[in-house]
């Protein structure tokens, strides 16, 4: 069974920075793009960061570009997002994913639906 949790959320002033962390369990891990997404109080969920199954390529959505981080360990298989500079718009459940990428597509996607695993969240909350 394949299982991602999530771990390092909480409360932060704004400014200030964390470091999330999604261990997976249950499959190979280094095969997977990983993903991490987020979802504010009656918002979608949106696609945050995501990196390449080597780590060698990452992307960014504009907003957290600067800011936040992703890398890997895939010795420990696990998938890091460290926050800077945070602000009250980065308060969301943060959620880690799991994306294995079809033969001839691009190596990462943005959309949900695209993504086969989720860990369970984690609450970051960005105080003013």
């Amino acid at each position: 069974q394949v299982q991602l949790v999530e771990s390092g959320g909480g409360l932060v002033q704004a400014g200030g920075s964390l470091r999330l962390s999604c261990t997976v369990s249950g499959r190979t891990f280094s095969m997977y793009t990983m993903g991490w997404f987020r979802q504010a109080p009656g918002k979608e969920r949106e696609f945050v960061a995501a990196i390449s199954w080597r780590g060698g390529s990452t992307n960014y959505a504009e907003s957290v570009k600067g800011r936040f981080t992703i890398s890997r360990d895939n010795a420990k298989n696990t998938v890091y997002l460290q926050m800077n500079s945070l602000n009250s718009e980065d308060t969301a459940v943060y959620y880690c994913a799991s994306y294995f990428a079809p033969y001839g597509s691009s190596w990462y996607s943005t959309r949900v639906n695209d993504y086969n695993y989720w860990g369970q969240g984690t609450q970051v909350t960005v105080s003013k």
